[in-house]
This record gives structure tokens, sequence and C-alpha cells, in this order.
């Protein structure tokens, strides 16, 4: 249906190609999910079915793209949208209406469709998505997987063969990307849809692949994803375990891993730790508000030197809202912030980042210089740290970055990697990270949490909100779940995962509550805790 044919592509002024000789390819109504480590290629991979690369990024490429045996080679993007549908990792960004029925029109527009077709097409594609009671609704208004679906659908409207997706659900809560997952499924198995979709977060989309495509050193290497997988460079937390248990083949959903763990017996759980900590951040009664509209009300915040806290809760919750309000640069209607006996909010910039460091969704935007090395370089001049410290950061986060590149030309994921090394290098009292795995692999995860803790074992405080449940089961101390601007829940890392359907982590679901991560388990297994 779709061939990538001894595709070699070259970003100008690289040394090697980002890709080589691939060959690819995919069948109608089949679902395939683009894997590898952060930088390897997935985004240039994705970017070839439309013509974005090179359309828009440059570089050089030799080879050819097939849809039907036609080659789409030179054709630019504009001329493919009706075949080919892509979605970037921020949909928000690519939207060109403020309500969502005209954006659902805008591209059949474009086409030159008449308006009695394109009528149609935007009332099947609503109910298609289930979307129909947001028709008139302003999209800026939408919560993160709801504006998803509204990306999707405006692509859909043009009756696309193929739909690229690039991390549809990175930025989403488990409901939500729950949701969009399984919108996606349908469109393969009730329109045949050819589906093509690259994500870190793979736990939750390897039960629906039929191919696994692996990009690793230029290459490309594709299969059932229950053969590959055991091979992958990144690999979710239930394959994970399988390895760890000796579970042949390796499940690749959590009722596989279920049937497989009834006579998996681990002994000697670990204990949930009771630390209490001395306060390195308190707030008191926050509130923000934008115009009439409430994000956040009335919340107390206390996380202390060397704790760990974690911000959940749905899109919209008041998570972000809360965070910039605690570094200071944000709105706050009304409370009190108060680290070592200062309010960031009442400090100059430089002042308040040594207070409280943060870590934005869209890391880019703290990104203002010409070269990797140059950021590294004026990050820790700012701190007063050593020469050298945020490379060395961001050599554990995502190694082999170029310090010659400009940082809007890395991968999303490596953005974020070098935001978190220039926030991390001046060592705040308090770190606070919005959504930071966004883009990350797992073993950039890994590294992260690795940080983080060293962080928090030298004193440090340490506040992540994110929607990635498997990250925080592995890193969090304490937990604060928020909805519709209020706290709902708080307590342990362990009590609140393991009680919640929405956030319990997949080691927990096939294990049971007192169990959160594979390294637990590792642990159980070396000191001979298993029958």
């Amino acid at each position: 249906m779709i061939k990538l044919d001894e595709i070699t592509f070259w970003y100008d002024g690289e040394a090697e190609p980002t890709l080589a000789d691939v060959n690819l390819q995919l069948d109608e109504g089949e679902l395939a999910l683009v894997a590898g480590r952060t930088g390897s290629g997935k985004s240039t991979l994705l970017g070839l079915f439309n013509g974005l690369v090179p359309h828009f990024t440059g570089g050089t490429l030799a080879g050819d793209v097939l849809l039907d045996g036609e080659s789409i080679i030179g054709r630019p993007p504009r001329e493919l949208v009706h075949l080919v549908g892509y979605v970037a990792q921020d949909p928000l960004s690519g939207f060109v209406a403020d309500v969502v029925e005209e954006e659902l029109a805008y591209g059949m527009e474009q086409l030159g469709l008449e308006p009695q077709t394109m009528r149609r097409r935007v009332e099947e594609t609503l109910d298609l998505l289930g979307i129909a009671h947001l028709r008139n609704r302003a999209i800026r208004s939408l919560s993160g997987g709801q504006q998803q679906r509204v990306a999707i659908g405006a692509v859909l409207t043009m009756h696309p063969r193929v739909l690229v997706l690039d991390e549809p659900t990175s930025a989403l809560d488990p409901t939500a990307a729950e949701d969009v997952l399984a919108t996606i499924a349908r469109l393969v198995d009730d329109l045949a849809l050819t589906v093509v979709l690259a994500e870190h977060r793979m736990e939750r989309v390897v039960p629906f692949a039929d191919r696994l495509v692996i990009v690793e050193e230029h290459r490309v290497r594709s299969g059932d994803p229950a053969e590959l997988i055991a091979t992958s460079p990144v690999a979710p937390p239930l394959i994970q375990l399988g390895k760890l248990a000796g579970w042949s083949p390796l499940p690749l959903s959590v009722r596989e891993a279920r049937r497989k763990a009834k006579n998996f017996i681990l002994e000697n759980p670990p204990a949930v730790s009771e630390k209490t900590y001395p306060p390195a951040l308190a707030a008191k009664k926050i509130n923000v508000h934008y115009g009439q509209f409430v994000a956040v009300k009335d919340v107390d915040l206390t996380v202390g030197k060397g704790e760990i806290l974690a911000l959940m809760g749905r899109n919209g919750s008041g998570k972000s809202s809360l965070l910039w309000a605690i570094q200071g640069t944000g709105d706050r209607a009304s409370g009190t912030v108060n680290v070592d006996g200062a309010d960031p909010a009442k400090l100059r910039p430089n002042e308040a980042r040594m207070l409280v460091g943060l870590v934005p969704q869209t890391a880019a935007d703290l990104l203002y210089l010409e070269t990797v090395d140059r950021e590294c370089a004026a990050a820790d001049s700012q701190a007063g740290a050593e020469a050298g410290t945020c490379r060395k950061i961001l050599d554990r986060l995502a190694p082999g970055i170029d310090g010659d590149r400009h940082p809007r030309d890395l991968s999303e994921g490596q953005k974020l990697a070098l935001v978190l090394a220039v926030v991390l290098s001046a060592e705040p009292h308090v770190v606070a990270l919005d959504e930071p795995t966004r883009g990350l692999d797992y073993p950039g995860k890994v590294a992260l949490a690795e940080i983080l803790g060293e962080l928090a074992a030298t004193g440090h405080g340490v506040i992540i909100s994110s929607h990635d449940v498997e990250f925080v089961a592995s890193v969090a101390d304490s937990i604060m779940v928020m909805a519709e601007g209020e706290v709902v829940s708080s307590g342990r890392a362990q009590a609140v995962l393991a009680e919640s359907p929405a956030f319990a982590p997949q080691v927990s679901k096939v294990l049971g509550s007192k169990w959160l991560t594979v390294a637990q388990v590792g642990d159980a297994l070396r000191r001979g805790g298993a029958q």
C-alpha cells in the first residue's frame, strides 16, 4: 500500500545519514508502531510519508516513497493531504481555526470540495470520533484529549489513505490516552485505515499494534511486535517484567501477563516508607484565576527537603497553573509561597531561579542561543556552576548530541533533555517539572529518575506534574491528585497509585498493589523472594 524503497536521508551539515537503506512496506488497515531511542530518527521517518521531509526540513533524500505503486517523491505536502494525513506532537500548534467545526472543514475548503460534501464529511467525522457535542466549542477551551481527537478529525475529513501520528498520547492523562488509542483502533478496524504511530509510552500502544518498526543506528527493522519487542532498544515495563520472570513468549498486554503470573509468587514486597521531611517549600491557599475561570482553588502544597512529590490528574485539572504560581512567574490571585523564608514571586528572575527551577511543558521556550554548547555554557555561568556541569547532565539524559547543533534542530526529546540540564545545573532548592518525560525514551526516563533521586538525596525538594504513570511510580514519594483546580486525593505514592484504576502502573495491574515497578520485582528476585 505504502512503501519506502531504499531510503537514505541526510540533514544538511551532518556527517552521517539520519536514515540509511530503509525498506518498509505497510499494508492497508495496518497499525504500525514506530519505536526507538530519543533522537534516533523516528520523527524524520514519519515525515517521509507525506513529504514534510525534506520539503520543510531540508536535507538530501535518496530512494523512493510509493503509494499504491506510484511515487510521491517531490510532491509538496499540500498535494498529499488527501492521501496521507499527518498529526504532529503538539496538535494545538497546527490548528488554523478557532472553532472545532471550522477546523474540521478547513482542509476540505483548501481542496475545493463542494459545500454539501464538506457538510456530510464533517458530520460523519464528528460522529466517528464522538465529538459532535464539541462542534461549536473554541479549540483552546478543549482538554488535551479532545484537541487530539479534533486534530485527527481535521485530517480524516479529507479521507486520507494513511494516517501518521507523532506522539499522540504524550501530553494526555491515562484516561484521555486510552480514549484516543481506542479511536485510532476503531479507525483501523472499521475503515481499514493504515496508521503509522510513533510513541515513547509504548505500554499503551503495543497491544493494538500489528507491526513494530524499530529505528536504531540509522537503520529500520520491522516485523511482528511479539517477536521484535524482545530485542527492541526500548521496551515498556510489561516486557521488562516478562524478561525478569522468564516468560516466553513475552506478554504484550496486562491480560496476557496476569495469566502468566498465576504461578509467579513474589515474597518480601518493598516496605512502604513512612519517612518525614523538613519543609523545602510551603504553599498556602493558592488561587489562580483566568478571567472568570478558576484554575486553582485554595490549594495547600508542601514538599520536603529530599522529597519527590508528583501532581497528577486529568488534562485541565490545574496542575500546570499551580506550578507556575509556585514558581512565581505565573498568575497568582492569592496565596503565599515560602522557600527558605522567601517568596519567589517577589524576587528577580535569576534569584527566583535559584529557589524554584521550573521546566515547562513547552521546554523549547527556554532555549534562545544558537548552539547546544552555548546554551550549556550560559547555564553554567548564570548558575555559578563549574564549567561542563550542564553538559554532563545533558549527556546522561540524551547522550551524543553534537554541541554545534542549533537547539531548534533537535528532536523534541533532545530539546527537553537540554532544558532539563539547563535548569538542573543551577541546583535550585526546589525543582519543578511539568511533564518532564514528554519525548523521552525509557533509558532517558531512567537517567532522569537517577538525577532527581540524587537531587532529593542532597536535600532538594522535587515537584513533578506528570501523566506518565510508570515514571511517577518509579520516582515519587508522595502524590497529590487534582481535579477542577482542587486537591481530591493525596498520600504516599504506594497507596494513591495502587488504589486508582486510572493511575495504577502495569506491574501493579499484574502482581497486585504491593508492587509498583520492575525494579522492585528485580530486587525481590535477587533476594530470593520468588516461588
